[in-house]
């Protein structure tokens, strides 16, 4: 390829296709083996819903190779020792990572972090980096202790108990995954919008924020495999593309990482500080690890390995996007395209090519996010209520429980996309998260950390930097925006009294059955 004439960024652009189709062909092979292996050499078969036709084996392999988890379709006899091949190594651990923790929330978080920490935006990455790495040390000790049942809800269940402080801080995690979706549906609009020249103010972006929520609910409604045949695709293209614009940005740029705003600026402490709580939304993907702990080769040893290695490549493609971003825009360019400012600093470095590239790889990126979080914060909802840590109510509607929270789960984020704008939405999702996982650390620092063999310190420290993150955020956000801090206070405290009212007889009965 060196001997052939193109630019760097079509070199890189190429690169980025040969490595994806390389995983496609790995896909298929394992396909064409469970094809073989159920039809025709009688190794075993498939449990669940019914597999007979081609696409039925490609949608297993896609599920089983992208670590989504065993669902709707499971492998018996000795197609299970193929499934096991196909299960998570190091390298898989890491991918499945990444291809969570990298996608939409880049295209909607850059331009909120720029504008709270100055001209050296990109930095809050790092910080962000460091403090999420010390709160995957929990999640990590948690995951290796009782790796056959990861999740949230099982940390705070042996953390507290089943009480109304387990379930409320599990509750305020799937709501920050809600509201993270109208966060991404706000970014999507946002985007579209950009050619048209639209501002972001426009009635049109809530519109089709809600239009793409709709439409992620009509996919997840059809189907597990609908969800995964579109999700693995759309991962891959997102995260090569991504790196691809922010390499092909600074090769355009001379590799330059000053500032286009010059660095003689001071950098606002306190406003850096406050911006990490946006950075660490950036990374929060990577609890989807330690969830698939039992799933990970050697758990005991990868998973650890699996978040650090995940969460360092994370940083690397987030400040090469920062740093391209910076070296095209100034300060007041980014805040005032702060909506958008990937596409904003695209023109300039790459030219219309690369502008229309950014609006569809935000696309891309901003429209496979959802439909993923959709699924998965809908399976989280049925969970819970199945684990008796949230009520349920029908309202009528007729199926299983899963298709009603999907309904809940898309009715709380559209009401959000419309009511809020992308600033207000993300410092919410941050409030929420921060809180959750402060619960999430001491409980584990309380009654765990001997059992687990976890370092007290290191939880200390997980809940001192969230605590001064969560902190200096919310006064920021009091000078600059009271009504979001009320409005979050409020709804946290909500969530709180009615959990506590839901559960209280049930937690007194536990507590006289001796449990």
């Amino acid at each position: 390829m060196a001997r052939i004439a193109m630019t760097a960024g079509v070199r890189i652009l190429v690169i980025v296709l040969m490595v994806t189709a390389a995983h496609l062909i790995e896909i298929g092979i394992y396909a064409v083996a469970y094809a073989l292996g159920d039809g025709v050499l009688a190794l075993g078969g498939f449990g669940g819903l019914a597999v007979a036709e081609p696409l039925d084996y490609l949608y297993f392999s896609i599920v089983s190779y992208t670590s989504l988890g065993l669902g709707d379709v499971f492998p018996s006899d000795h197609l299970r020792f193929i499934t096991g091949a196909n299960s998570i190594t190091l390298t898989g651990g890491v991918s499945m990572g990444t291809g969570v923790m990298i996608g939409a929330g880049i295209f909607a978080l850059t331009g909120q972090i720029a504008e709270l920490a100055g001209p050296w935006f990109p930095l809050s990455f790092i910080a962000g980096g460091i403090v999420t790495g010390f709160s995957a040390y929990t999640y990590v000790k948690m995951s290796n202790a009782f790796p056959s049942a990861g999740g949230i809800a099982m940390i705070l269940q042996k953390a507290y108990g089943p009480g109304a402080i387990a379930a409320a801080a599990a509750l305020l995690m799937a709501l920050s995954m809600v509201i993270n979706e109208s966060l991404v549906a706000r970014t999507f609009g946002a985007y579209v919008l950009r050619p048209f020249e639209l501002e972001a103010g426009s009635i049109l972006v809530p519109a089709l924020g809600v239009g793409l929520i709709v439409f992620a609910y009509l996919v997840n409604i059809s189907g597990n495999r609908s969800v995964g045949l579109f999700s693995v695709v759309m991962a891959f293209l997102k995260i090569g593309g991504i790196a691809a614009f922010g390499i092909a940005a600074l090769v355009a740029g001379g590799f330059t990482f000053e500032p286009a705003s010059g660095s003689s600026q001071s950098i606002p402490i306190a406003g850096f500080t406050a911006s990490i709580a946006f950075s660490i939304l950036a990374f929060k993907g990577f609890t989807t690890i330690t969830n698939s702990g039992a799933e990970i080769v050697d758990p005991h040893r990868n998973v650890g390995r699996t978040i650090i290695i995940s969460i360092a490549i994370c940083v690397v493609v987030y400040l090469l996007v920062a740093f391209a971003v910076g070296s095209s825009l100034s300060l007041d360019e980014i805040v005032a395209a702060k909506d958008y400012s990937l596409a904003e600093a695209a023109e300039p470095a790459l030219g219309p090519y690369g502008f229309y590239f950014t609006i569809a790889l935000a696309v891309v990126a901003t429209a496979s996010g959802l439909l993923a979080s959709v699924f998965a914060v809908s399976r989280m909802l049925a969970m819970l209520t199945d684990m008796k840590m949230i009520p349920h109510s029908h309202f009528g509607m007729s199926g299983p429980i899963r298709e009603h929270t999907l309904v809940y789960t898309v009715v709380i984020a559209g009401v959000l996309t419309v009511l809020f704008d992308l600033s207000r939405i993300a410092s919410l999702g941050a409030f929420f998260y921060l809180v959750m996982d402060i619960l999430i650390h001491w409980g584990v620092f309380r009654r765990l950390r001997h059992e687990i063999d976890a370092s007290g310190w290191v939880l200390i420290m997980a809940i001192a930097l969230d605590a001064l993150v969560l902190g200096v955020f919310g006064a920021i956000k009091l000078q600059s925006d009271p009504l979001i801090v009320v409005i979050a206070v409020a709804a946290i405290a909500a969530v709180f009294a009615y959990e506590r009212v839901f559960l209280s007889r049930w937690t007194a009965e536990e507590k006289h059955g001796g449990h």
